[in-house]
């Protein structure tokens, strides 16, 4: 299957917060905010085994296909935005105070 030049252009946060209840609503709802937050942390997991096997010491055993970054950091993203969602967040606003954060403790 190939994407569509909508699908490959650029995706902002908000609109992508958008796409993200957009998907979770066709699939019936949202979880309770402390079963998405402990999904997301089995994704961050899961992420943590690809980077694992990818720059670190953790080989992929026989029979077992290598764990995909961009699909493993993806699926963070999304339950990382399926929790904002739900907690009704804006996690653009998050991120801006994020990084202000960050750059006043660079400022330091």
């Amino acid at each position: 299957m190939t994407m569509s030049d909508e699908e490959k252009q650029p995706l902002t946060l908000p609109a992508a917060q958008h796409a993200v209840d957009a998907s979770i609503q066709a699939l019936g709802g949202y979880w309770p905010p402390l079963a998405a937050l402990a999904r997301l942390f089995e994704e961050c997991g899961e992420l943590a085994r690809a980077v694992n096997q990818t720059y670190g010491p953790k080989p992929v055993k026989p029979g077992e296909s290598a764990a995909s970054l961009d699909e493993e950091l993806g699926d963070v993203l999304y339950i990382t935005l399926a929790l904002a969602n739900d907690l009704s967040l804006d996690a653009a606003e998050a991120l801006q105070g994020a990084l202000a954060r960050a750059m006043q403790r660079a400022n330091k």
